[in-house]
C-alpha cells in the first residue's frame, strides 16, 4: 500500500488564512442536509459567499471592472470569483471546479401514476445510481418549481413522503442465488399513498401547497427524490461520516469555504480565485449549466473585458490559469481490494487524492502533480495518488472537459470515499477539512 505523501517543510504557520478543522466537517454535514438538489446547493453556496462580501451579478447586465467578490447563478450552477484590488486585465485565474448534481430518481413530466390501489410517482433514473440503495428508504422530494410569470421557487419536502418498496423474499426466492435484478422502468416507481383513482396534477398541487404557491401557478418543474436520513458520524471513534450526495457536494462545500477564506484574508491573492460548480456532470456535462457548456468561459472572458482587457489579455490570462477539478474518488474497499490497482490503495483520512489516467480520463500530468504538491506542502496536508486497475474502465470528471474546452491547465483531485453513487456514501471525517485546506493554499498561491 502506498503511504500518503507528506510535505517536507510545513508552511501552515505563515499562511494568511485560517486552517479548517473538524468544525468544517460539521458544517459539511449541515450543507449536505440542506442541499437535496443542485438548485439548493448553489443557493446555499451563494448564501455563504454573500456573508464573505460577495454580490450576485446578472448575466443580462453590463459588468463593471470593480474589485471584490462576485458570482453568477444559472440553474444548478454557480461561478464565483474575487478580483483583488489593482488586478491587471491579464491576471490569471486559479479555479476550483466541482459539480452539484448526484445520481438519483427524478420526477417525470406526468408524475401521477399508480396501480392496484397504490398511488405512485413516475420517476426517471438520473445518472448512474446504485439502484438497490434506493430501496426501502424514506424519501423526500425537492427541486425547482417554475411559475407562470417565469420566476422560480425552491421546494423541499424533507420528510418521509415516498418509498420504493422491495419485493419480499418469499415472492422471489431466486434473489438469494442469482442476486437482485431491478428493471428501471417497472421496479423503481415509489409509492406515496393509497387510492384507486389517480388524479393528474395531485403531486404538483401538493408541492404548490407545501411551498405556499397559489394553486395552478406552477407550469414547470425540475424535481428529484432524496433520502431524509440526515448525515451522521459513524464508528466507534466517529472517524467516518455517512451521508448523501458527497459526490460531489463535498467538493462544492470545500471550494466555497476555501474561496471565502482566501477573499477575507489580510493578504490579497496574487491571482483571481474562482469557484466553478457545474450541473449535469453525472450525465455528460453537455448543457448550458454543465462543464461542457460556455458558462465558465463566458464569465472569465467578461471579467477580463470588464477590467479593460483585450483578446490578447484574455489569451495571456488563460495561458497562466490553473484549475483543480475536485471530485470524489474510490478509497480502497476492504471487501473488494482486488478491484483496485495493487500499488495504489487510497485510504480514508489519508488526505486528498491526486487522480491520474494516461488515457486522459483525468487531466493530471506531471506539471499538475507539481502544482498540487506545492499546494499541499503549503497547507501541511498529506495527499495520495489514485489510478484505476488496468483491467477495469476508468471513470472521468469535468477535468478533461475543462482543459479541452478552455485550454486551461487542469489537475484532477478529490477525496477518497466508499459507496460512490449510493443514496448514502461514506468518507473519512478528517478528509473534508484536509481538502479545504489544500484548496485554500492553491487559491492563495
Amino acid at each position: 500500500m502506498t503511504q500518503p505523501a507528506r510535505p517536507s517543510s510545513p508552511a501552515s504557520a505563515t499562511r494568511a488564512t485560517r486552517t479548517f478543522d473538524r468544525g468544517h466537517t460539521d458544517d459539511l454535514m449541515a450543507f449536505l442536509a440542506a442541499s437535496p438538489s443542485p438548485y439548493h446547493a448553489v443557493a446555499n453556496a451563494a448564501e455563504r459567499l454573500e456573508k464573505a462580501g460577495f454580490r450576485q451579478v446578472a448575466e443580462t447586465d453590463a459588468w463593471d471592472g470593480t474589485s471584490g467578490g462576485k458570482y453568477v447563478l444559472r440553474g444548478g450552477a454557480i461561478i464565483a470569483w474575487f478580483v483583488p484590488e489593482g488586478a491587471a486585465p491579464h491576471t490569471p485565474f486559479r479555479i476550483v471546479g466541482a459539480h452539484t448534481d448526484s445520481p438519483n430518481l427524478r420526477v417525470k413530466p406526468l408524475p401521477d401514476t399508480g396501480a392496484h390501489g397504490w398511488r405512485q410517482v413516475a420517476v426517471e433514473i438520473y445518472g448512474g445510481p446504485l439502484l438497490n440503495s434506493w430501496l426501502d428508504r424514506d424519501l423526500g422530494i425537492a427541486g425547482r418549481l417554475t411559475l407562470r410569470d417565469g420566476s422560480t421557487r425552491l421546494v423541499n419536502v424533507d420528510r418521509p413522503l415516498l418509498r420504493v418498496p422491495q419485493l419480499a423474499i418469499h415472492l422471489d426466492r431466486s434473489v438469494t442465488a442469482d442476486g437482485l435484478k431491478l428493471d428501471k422502468q417497472r421496479h423503481l416507481q415509489p409509492v406515496w399513498g393509497l387510492g384507486r383513482d389517480v388524479r393528474d396534477g395531485d403531486l404538483i398541487a401538493f408541492l404548490e401547497e407545501s411551498a405556499g404557491i397559489p394553486a395552478g401557478e406552477v407550469t414547470g418543474w425540475d424535481l428529484m427524490t432524496h433520502s431524509v436520513e440526515p448525515p451522521a458520524y459513524l464508528g466507534r471513534d466517529r472517524e467516518l461520516v455517512a451521508g448523501p450526495r458527497m459526490d460531489n457536494l463535498l467538493s462544492v462545500h470545500a471550494g466555497t469555504a476555501a474561496l471565502a477564506a482566501v477573499t477575507t484574508a489580510t493578504t490579497a491573492p496574487a491571482s483571481i480565485p474562482v469557484l466553478a460548480a457545474f450541473d449535469h456532470e453525472e450525465n455528460g456535462s453537455q448543457s448550458d449549466t454543465g462543464a461542457d457548456g460556455p458558462l465558465l468561459g463566458n464569465v472569465l472572458e467578461r471579467s477580463v473585458f470588464a477590467r479593460g482587457g483585450t483578446y490578447e489579455d484574455r489569451a495571456r490570462a488563460f495561458a497562466a490559469t490553473v484549475c483543480l477539478s475536485s471530485d470524489t474518488g474510490h478509497a480502497v474497499h476492504p471487501n473488494y481490494a482486488e478491484r483496485h490497482d495493487p500499488t495504489h490503495h487510497p485510504r480514508v483520512n489519508g488526505g486528498p487524492i491526486l487522480k491520474v489516467n494516461v488515457n486522459n480520463r483525468y487531466a493530471t500530468d506531471g506539471s499538475g502533480r507539481a502544482e498540487f504538491t506545492a499546494a499541499c506542502e503549503a497547507a501541511d496536508v498529506p495527499f495520495q495518488s489514485f489510478v484505476s486497475n488496468n483491467s477495469m474502465p476508468c471513470g472521468t470528471t469535468i477535468g478533461p472537459i475543462t482543459a479541452a474546452r478552455h485550454g486551461i491547465r487542469t489537475v484532477d483531485i478529490g477525496v477518497a470515499i466508499l459507496s460512490m453513487h449510493s443514496v448514502r456514501e461514506l468518507c473519512g471525517a478528517d478528509d473534508p477539512f484536509l481538502l479545504a485546506n489544500a484548496l485554500t493554499a492553491f487559491l492563495e498561491r
